[in-house]
């Protein structure tokens, strides 16, 4: 698992690759009775994956998610050539429309919701950001007066600028006062410090103490980097804002499935059904291929008001 870990930072994996693909792999050994990969051989994962399709009754994303996990183990760390998988079973991909709130919707959840969450809510809304993206912001990363927010190393390592709303210029503003405020804090008590992605550590060693490096919405707590022991303060935990948004929700009566990445969902939907063309929309969600971001119309078609031809009848 080691050797795992290494190879994915190498490559310079994000951090929630490297944690799914450990899951998988460790499923995977305890599935053959806790044997070495090498020696059950390319043949194990063709029997793993069919379980996980045949009993475990997983959805297509996650078993391509484990099928990825494993073969990233045999081909780029244990350096074992896999070839054709005779016998694969793969779970048929369903094509389904995403949760979508009306305006009202978002009016009435936004609305139950205070505070940080409450703002970093609206950010989501306002920008389409993804949660992790949103948590990741950095001071640096939001300009105000061009109202754009730069999201850094986003779902697939890229890079993005998307919309900074009017409606948030001022909150964001005091939130940026207080995190400067925080900042000044922990550096009188000898601590802040940052972390910093790759190796920008070492190339810019000050970097890590400065305010643009500080993450825009900072976890309460101070913790002690094992690697460096310094103290370092890290972004606030996305499962405050999840928790926050998931009871907004029931507390506005809406009885939709909807989570806080349906903030995003309907970013797009609306801008879809104000005129917005679909390549802005693509490039502001930083999706690769515009067929994903292609669904939308389909959700857009679905709430557009359409009369109904029982509607035309002139009967009781």
């Amino acid at each position: 698992m080691d050797q795992v870990s290494l190879v994915c930072r190498r490559r310079h994996l994000s951090r929630r690759t490297e944690q799914a693909y450990r899951f998988w792999i460790r499923r995977y050994i305890h599935f053959h009775g806790r044997q070495h990969p090498r020696v059950v051989g390319t043949s194990g994962i063709v029997a793993f994956i069919n379980h996980l399709a045949a009993v475990g009754g997983v959805a297509a994303s996650t078993q391509s998610q484990a099928l990825n996990a494993l073969l990233f183990l045999y081909r780029d760390v244990l350096e074992v050539e896999v070839g054709h998988l005779d016998g694969l079973r793969r779970v048929q991909r369903r094509d389904r429309l995403p949760v979508v709130l009306s305006m009202d919707e978002v009016v009435a959840a936004l609305a139950q919701m205070e505070g940080i969450t409450a703002l970093m809510a609206h950010l989501l809304y306002g920008s389409g950001l993804r949660v992790t993206e949103c948590m990741t912001l950095r001071v640096k990363d939001v300009d105000l007066e061009a109202g754009l927010i730069h999201v850094r190393a986003g779902k697939g390592g890229k890079d993005r600028t998307t919309l900074l709303p009017d409606r948030l210029r001022s909150r964001l503003g005091r939130q940026l006062v207080g995190v400067a405020k925080l900042h000044k804090q922990d550096l009188a008590r000898g601590a802040g410090f940052a972390p910093l992605p790759n190796a920008l550590q070492r190339k810019y060693p000050s970097a890590s103490q400065s305010l643009a490096w500080q993450f825009l919405f900072p976890s309460r707590v101070v913790r002690a980097c094992p690697q460096t022991g310094r103290r370092l303060r890290w972004h606030a935990s996305e499962s405050g804002v999840q928790m926050a948004f998931k009871n907004a929700v029931r507390q506005a009566g809406i009885v939709k499935h909807a989570s806080v990445h349906t903030l995003r969902h309907s970013f797009a939907t609306h801008l879809l059904a104000a005129g917005t063309d679909i390549r802005t929309i693509q490039l502001l969600l930083g999706h690769r291929n515009l067929k994903t971001t292609m669904i939308y119309t389909h959700v857009e078609h679905a709430v557009r008001k359409t009369l109904s031809p029982l509607d035309r009848l002139h009967v009781p």
